[in-house]
């Protein structure tokens, strides 16, 4: 035994330094390559040869020669520890990085005492891990690169998840994440004194990354999705109002947009399960309007869009009243298990009769319907998942009643809604609407003017403004409650 850990004490390691390196048979540039090594990895030195480095990859299960320069060899005792820190501090913010600063966090954890371990290479690990799922999803071209930097990782125990998602026009997309344990160890050195306490941004960087939207599993059933955004919800108000107040501007306002779509999400699972929505809607709509919008930086301007396109989506779940009285009014009534069907009446009349009826598994905003004056026309916002709302209009023709579906974006079902801003007088039979939708990336906000007989737009504009039927017709609720106007 003794020997052994002898043995195990003289072993000297080194991490290749860059992409592409070749494990060649000979220590001679012209000799056979047996594999190609990637940044990160983690190799065994077992001699020097006319400057070439005999290693065995453990991973690979294969010996060869390397370049000197292509490895760094490193030590693992605790004298080592300070400058593997420092090396790791260098390369937590080195995009395109990753696997190398990885293989540095997991040669410091060896290294250091387990008495002076602090949550910095938790927070650096993660920070690193995440980074790395990111850039695999969005692939930029390099997918051989990113699917070998996540291979070396995984030598060092990161763990990764992928999830299927529906992408634009029905294609699919594959969302990578890391599954977070270095921040969950963050988490948990919160106890109270010692150095090994994570600090109040360290904590917060860890929960932003334990709830991302995007990494939910979207296969989860309705309960099951219920229970992890109320997870998510729960997590992101550990830190108190008098504690965010303490966090630098740019990662208060990302704690702020996170709990908005986080807390959108638990509106629209409580309607699903016929629990009052209302205080969930409105906390969703106080984090959004926390947001000081003149320090976003480039990067959360988009996360800014996306939070708000989420609240805009269950706004009406907010709504404490119904509907104002009308002559066309909506009666909800459950038939099956999830599903609501919609009766349209006219209160008008003796004995009120259905006009037309319409059954759905989303959510009816019934505080959404707006009639139009004259009773030709009604509007109402139904939610059939997370993130995304339609506008459902009725309007009476010479053969009958029909109800016609507006959506965001003709791409959906994805992120984004569509809400209806005001009539225009009985004579001109108009509809103002708003749609606002993220499809790959890309972000379109329309203000538009439908006939209520085609809903084709006959205008629209990306500033209401620029619509001389929204100066003239835009309801005046509408103005002061929709997060089109943000």
């Amino acid at each position: 035994m003794a020997a052994a850990t002898a043995a195990a004490a003289m072993t000297v390691l080194a991490i290749v330094a860059q992409d592409h390196v070749a494990l060649r048979a000979a220590p001679s540039a012209s000799a056979t390559a047996h594999a190609q090594l990637w940044q990160g990895e983690l190799l065994e030195v077992r001699g020097k040869h006319f400057g070439q480095l005999q290693v065995y990859d453990h991973r690979l299960e294969r010996a060869g020669y390397v370049r000197e320069n292509e490895a760094r060899i490193i030590g693992t005792t605790e004298a080592d520890a300070p400058q593997l820190l420092a090396v790791l501090r260098f390369l937590r913010d080195a995009p395109g990085a990753e696997s190398l600063g990885i293989a540095y966090a997991a040669a410091y954890l060896k290294a250091a005492p387990a008495a002076g371990i602090t949550a910095e290479p938790f927070d650096a690990l993660g920070t690193m891990a995440e980074r790395l799922a990111r850039g695999a999803t969005l692939r930029q071209g390099k997918v051989e690169t990113a699917s070998a930097h996540m291979d070396v990782a995984a030598q060092y125990g990161i763990k990764f998840v992928s999830y299927d998602t529906p992408g634009a026009g029905g294609s699919g997309a594959v969302q990578l994440c890391y599954d977070g344990d270095a921040f969950r160890h963050v988490l948990a050195m919160d106890g109270a004194g010692g150095s090994a306490k994570a600090t109040l941004e360290q904590r917060a960087r860890a929960i932003l990354a334990l709830s991302r939207q995007e990494c939910v599993d979207p296969s989860l059933s309705p309960h099951d999705r219920k229970g992890v955004d109320q997870q998510r919800a729960d997590l992101l108000d550990r830190i108190d109002s008098a504690s965010i107040a303490q966090v630098e501007e740019p990662l208060r306002n990302r704690l702020h947009l996170r709990r908005a779509g986080a807390w959108a999400a638990v509106a629209f699972d409580k309607s699903r399960f016929q629990e009052a929505p209302q205080p969930a809607a409105q906390r969703a709509f106080d984090e959004l309007a926390a947001v000081d919008k003149a320090e976003l930086t480039s990067e959360d301007a988009a996360d800014y869009t996306e939070a708000a396109i989420r609240v805009g989506a269950v706004r009406w779940a907010a709504a404490t009243a119904l509907a104002a009285p009308a002559r066309l009014q909506v009666q909800l009534q459950p038939k099956e298990p999830g599903q609501t069907c919609v009766r349209l009446i006219d209160s008008w009349t003796k004995n009120p009769s259905t006009l037309a009826e319409r059954c759905t598994y989303g959510t009816v905003w019934a505080a959404s319907a707006k009639s139009m004056p004259d009773g030709r026309a009604l509007a109402l916002t139904v939610q059939p998942m997370d993130g995304w709302s339609e506008l459902w209009v009725w309007h009476q023709e010479p053969d009958g009643w029909k109800v016609d579906v507006v959506v965001p974006e003709a791409n959906g079902p994805g992120l984004g809604y569509v809400e209806w801003a005001g009539w225009s007088p009985s004579s001109r039979r108009k509809l103002l609407v708003v749609r606002e939708a993220k499809s790959n990336g890309h972000v379109t906000r329309r203000f538009e003017v439908l006939r209520t007989d085609t809903l084709v737009a006959e205008k629209s504009a990306g500033d209401p403004q620029q619509l001389t039927a929204f100066g003239l017709w835009a309801d005046v609720s509408w103005r002061q409650e929709t997060v089109s106007l943000r």
